[in-house]
């Protein structure tokens, strides 16, 4: 293996840990949920994704194959991890808060989650 390969191949695995290791952290350190929300959706995301790159670009320069499982497995990580964050905040913010501790609204539609159901009329 030359030592572009081996310094490619560290410096992900080195950036994965960094923000491995901050997003632990702030899963440790943070208080309440929507604080906690960010430390596995972006630090951890983004080291796991790093630690992918490091195992693809591994195989691909020393092996000499690619390999599709990391590939799969970092593209469903970046896709899930933003979805699953906005459930966690809409479940918190449906739990947790009222109409009345949320800010006005420019749009005639106001929150999505605080809407009152339409009411139905009796032909319905």
């Amino acid at each position: 293996m030359d030592l572009v390969s081996e310094l490619l191949i560290s410096f992900f695995l080195v950036v994965a840990g960094i923000f491995g290791l901050v997003g632990s952290f702030g899963m440790i350190k943070l208080r309440d949920t929507m604080q906690r929300l960010h430390a596995p959706t972006k630090a951890t995301t983004l080291g796991v994704g790093g630690v992918l790159i490091g195992s693809m670009l591994y195989f691909l320069l020393v092996k000499g194959m690619f390999s599709f499982h990391e590939l799969l497995i970092t593209l469903f990580l970046f896709l899930t991890a933003p979805i699953t964050a906005n459930f966690i905040a809409k479940t918190f913010m449906q739990a947790n808060l009222h109409q009345s501790d949320l800010p006005g609204t420019e749009s005639e539609y106001g929150w999505s989650i605080y809407q009152d159901p339409p009411e139905r009329s009796e032909e319905d």
